[in-house]
């Protein structure tokens, strides 16, 4: 513990989409951090979709702010948002912003970025060299004046037009440019907004997040963190692949998620990973295998712990899981393979706990696929649980089917609890999982999936087993006390100039601000 006198590190967390406004695996990681953490202060960098107004959790007294950007607001957050610049500045840097400021100090640089993300002829030190150009013309420079202003949009154009001659096979209409555009003005936003000083940045995903980082160590070299959970850039992937984007769209969009993730890599100073599994990526993706290192989720074993099964389940064969209702959880699945285990298990129940507002559309689809199984009575979309340690006594065993994970809280809570998992084979499942624990599928198989469920709920003696197994392996490796221990030493050497290694770039120097404001 700190000295009443001695001042705690700062450390700027930051996420998107997450804590502390939404649930989920990354907000229960974060959660964790900021209330075990005592020797440090946290302000939460939090990157929405929209403005958000109510916290999911009530906050331990080391995080002293909230530091809100929502990217797809219709209107500028700095114009309803106030992040510490007198009125009279923000009103001085949008007056200072003429067309030829823009033509002749932004459109060089801009153009530098879409070329350099179109044609991936770039070096990584290139992209932070523009990252950092960027960020010093917005400290006297007004963003929002700047990326709607009419020469931005004609060079994005040209350059657009240019790679579409090269790529005879590609077509590109008006809307993917517009589209493409909007794309860049809103990624790129919190580039504009001013951060106080921390000692430490620590980004919860390996994508555009990294900005708010970036404007730290270009100012005062503070070092950057990253923890992979599932990583963003194959999750990225998946995700494009899947939308309904047109093929150019699709690809500006992955080039420029690459690009990202790869200057993330360059300029992390330490990449902490939930497993093992993600290493391969992140080194195809040019991080620094020195960089690496793995520290696994842990929970409090005092709280997920073996509990009694309530009374009103003790005779029905019950299947219990914590996912929010989104596609990477693929709950399709999921329902599939009920429909395999009522086949033998007539009054088999599966309970699934979790947010079912994320996506409404993924929702309408899971549900009207229960109805169309008759699954009705089996199948049970029973939305978000306020005490998910109560969750997994509800269950004979535990299910998760999803296509893409880190290290899934629900497999270690589930654990802990004594009830055994069935999983796909995702992220670092199987660094928890084992023959001795539960069972692990290939992900979409829903029969397997189905068979495995069949296996344990008929067989009470392998179930018990697997269940005692479980809970010794979460005390043994996955507690609360090792997971805080490692990020506090990861912290301590971070705060500590003569720990700090920075692998292939040297230190960068502070950057003086000689903005008008």
């Amino acid at each position: 513990m700190k000295s009443h006198f001695e001042k705690k590190k700062e450390v700027l967390l930051i996420m998107e989409g997450t804590y502390p406004y939404n649930t989920g695996g990354v907000s229960t990681w974060a959660h964790s951090l900021c209330q075990k953490l005592d020797d440090f202060d946290f302000t939460l960098y939090s990157i929405n979709g929209n403005f958000e107004t109510k916290l999911k959790y009530n906050l331990s007294d080391n995080v002293k702010n909230i530091i809100q950007v929502p990217l797809w607001s219709l209107e500028e957050p700095q114009s309803y948002i106030h992040y510490g610049k007198e009125y009279y500045k923000v009103v001085r840097k949008k007056e200072q912003t003429s067309d030829i400021v823009v033509a002749e100090k932004f459109v060089p640089i801009f153009k530098r970025l879409v070329v350099s993300v179109l044609n991936e002829t770039y070096k990584i030190s290139d992209i932070d060299a523009i990252f950092k150009d960027m960020w010093q013309f917005f400290q006297q420079y007004d963003y929002e004046t700047t990326m709607k202003n009419k020469y931005i949009w004609q060079v994005f154009k040209d350059v657009i037009h240019d790679f579409s001659i090269k790529q005879k096979t590609v077509h590109i209409s008006l809307q993917d440019i517009t589209i493409g555009m909007r794309w860049f003005f809103h990624f790129l936003l919190p580039i504009s907004i001013d951060i106080p000083k921390k000692d430490i940045s620590h980004i919860t995903l390996s994508g555009f997040p990294v900005i708010p980082a970036l404007i730290l160590n270009y100012k005062y070299n503070t070092p950057i963190v990253v923890t992979e959970h599932g990583v963003y850039i194959r999750e990225r992937l998946i995700a494009i692949s899947a939308s309904d984007y047109s093929y150019f769209l699709k690809d500006l969009l992955i080039k420029f998620s690459e690009c990202i993730t790869r200057l993330v890599y360059y300029k992390a100073d330490k990449i902490l990973s939930v497993n093992k599994f993600n290493k391969t990526w992140e080194v195809m993706y040019g991080a620094d295998p020195a960089k690496i290192e793995v520290i696994y989720n842990g929970i409090d074993h005092n709280e997920f712990k073996p509990r009694p099964k309530p009374k009103h389940l003790q005779n029905v064969p019950t299947v219990v899981a914590a996912a929010r209702i989104f596609e990477l959880k693929d709950i399709i699945t999921m329902i599939k393979s009920c429909a395999v285990v009522k086949r033998e298990i007539s009054n088999v129940k599966y309970i699934i706990y979790g947010n079912k507002d994320a996506v409404p559309e993924y929702t309408e689809k899971c549900e009207a696929l229960i109805i169309e199984m008759g699954l009705q009575d089996n199948f049970v979309l029973a939305g978000f649980h306020d005490q998910p340690h109560l969750i997994y006594s509800e269950g004979d065993i535990s299910i998760l089917t999803s296509i893409s994970e880190g290290f899934p809280y629900t497999v270690i809570e589930s654990m802990s609890c004594g009830v055994p998992v069935v999983s796909t084979d995702v992220g670092g499942v199987t660094e928890a999982i084992d023959e001795s624990t539960g069972f692990v599928c290939k992900p979409k198989d829903h029969e397997d999936i189905g068979e495995k469920v069949i296996k344990l709920l008929k067989d009470e003696k392998l179930r018990n087993l697997m269940g005692e197994n479980s809970r010794k392996k979460v005390l043994e490796n996955f507690t609360i006390k090792t997971f805080t221990d490692a990020y506090a030493h990861v912290y301590k050497s971070m705060t500590t100039k003569k720990d700090i290694r920075i692998v292939g770039r040297p230190q960068n120097r502070e950057v003086k601000n000689h903005s008008l404001t």
